[in-house]
């Protein structure tokens, strides 16, 4: 059984539909309750020595097409046991975002926030825990790709409990080098670089340590993620963040029932999804399903880099422009005749030129195109290098 609500951050799954079998195999297609659309959703963690970010929005229905609502105009804040109080701002719709904190390892913090249509909710106290350094973050080639390894210890053996994020960063280029372009009615020499480009993805896959049974709290090479050797990420130079959280017993218990609920499911023969059971309750209504567990640690970070000429020299990467052509305006031959003034025929952006080009032996003017999906990188990027490439 896939997915019972839609979630950016797979947190859609987390309330489970349990569906009666009948004694026939057959296909069919489970009805899934409107009641179960619009439970809140709270996805973040109180850092407790920096900036804190916590995003608020509902579940919709798994065959809903819409957007997945935020919870907007809600006043946040992180909230000491002793009483102090640190309010978040609404950067974006839905997401709250603090000032860097310094809050003291082991006090008691907890988030609390009132929505829009005036219900409070709070998450239980919880003791502020240190993460470790995160001490290595490498990586090795396989026959499938390469194969990301998270390694790191705590001398002290509090943290025990592990969790692990990651965000991609790569380089990539567009099929065609432009070096013209078509500004007010003109065409002439491009100002822009719209070739060299970097995409970001932020997986969504939960990464898991747990060293409660060993004698040190130490994790050694665990494997985090695997990026294939077919995938575009790799063609040119590959960087991985990834950050590191010490958590509660009862936060990774929460993890790991999530990452059971939205990654081991996919068929009828597959368990039944769990009842998650998070941290954060109405004051009004205990009986109300909030989904989500704020929890509070410090958090560290490594940065990795790969570049292409690290791997096999066999491994060939997809460039997702392998159907892209080049035409000539006006046409040389073939096809019918494109004879329109270039400012009218570049003007819907839907076809970018590339450069000049002349026959052999001829003095015609003609100007290489293709589509602007082809030429211009940043319909799968950006073109502004990121602060900390190398």
């Amino acid at each position: 059984m896939k997915n019972v609500f839609r979630r950016n951050i797979c947190s859609g799954s987390l309330l489970g539909i349990l569906l009666g079998l009948t004694s026939c195999i057959e296909s069919f297609e489970p009805k899934v309750a409107s009641s179960a659309a619009g439970y809140l959703v709270v996805d973040g963690a109180i850092n407790a020595q920096g900036v804190t970010t916590v995003r608020l929005s509902r579940t919709t229905p798994v065959n809903s097409k819409s957007k997945v609502p935020v919870e907007s105009r809600a006043s946040v804040a992180v909230e000491t046991e002793t009483g102090a109080r640190y309010p978040l701002t609404e950067t974006t719709p839905g997401t709250y975002t603090s000032a860097a904190l310094q809050l003291p390892i082991g006090q008691r913090v907890r988030l609390a926030f009132k929505t829009a249509s005036q219900q409070q909710y709070t998450s239980e106290f919880t003791a502020a825990k240190l993460t470790p350094a995160l001490d290595s973050v490498t990586w090795r080639a396989n026959r499938q790709g390469v194969q990301l390894y998270v390694s790191t210890h705590d001398e002290t053996a509090a943290a025990r409990y592990y969790r692990w994020e990651y965000e991609e960063t790569w380089a990539f280029i567009s099929a065609f080098y432009s070096l013209i372009e078509l500004k007010n009615g003109v065409i002439g020499i491009r100002q822009e670089d719209i070739y060299h480009c970097w995409g970001n993805e932020k997986p969504t896959s939960i990464a898991l340590g747990n060293t409660s049974r060993l004698s040190e709290d130490k994790v050694s090479a665990a494997p985090l993620a695997l990026v294939l050797s077919t995938s575009p990420k790799l063609g040119i130079k590959y960087s991985v963040l990834v950050k590191q959280y010490a958590l509660s017993q009862a936060e990774y218990d929460y993890w790991e029932l999530l990452r059971k609920n939205t990654e081991t499911l996919g068929t009828l023969f597959d368990p039944l999804p769990s009842q998650l059971s998070g941290n954060i309750h109405n004051v009004a209504d205990a009986k109300e399903v909030v989904i989500g567990f704020v929890g509070a640690q410090t958090m560290t970070q490594r940065r990795l880099f790969i570049d292409s000429g690290e791997l096999p020299r066999d491994w060939r990467q997809p460039t997702d422009y392998d159907k892209c052509v080049l035409d000539t305006l006006p046409r040389t031959k073939g096809g019918p005749k494109l004879e329109i003034k270039p400012q009218e025929f570049f003007r819907s952006n839907e076809y970018l030129p590339v450069g000049y080009f002349y026959l052999p032996g001829s003095s015609k003017e003609y100007i290489l195109y293709s589509s602007a999906d082809c030429v211009d990188c940043r319909r799968r990027g950006t073109n502004v290098k990121p602060s900390f490439w190398q």
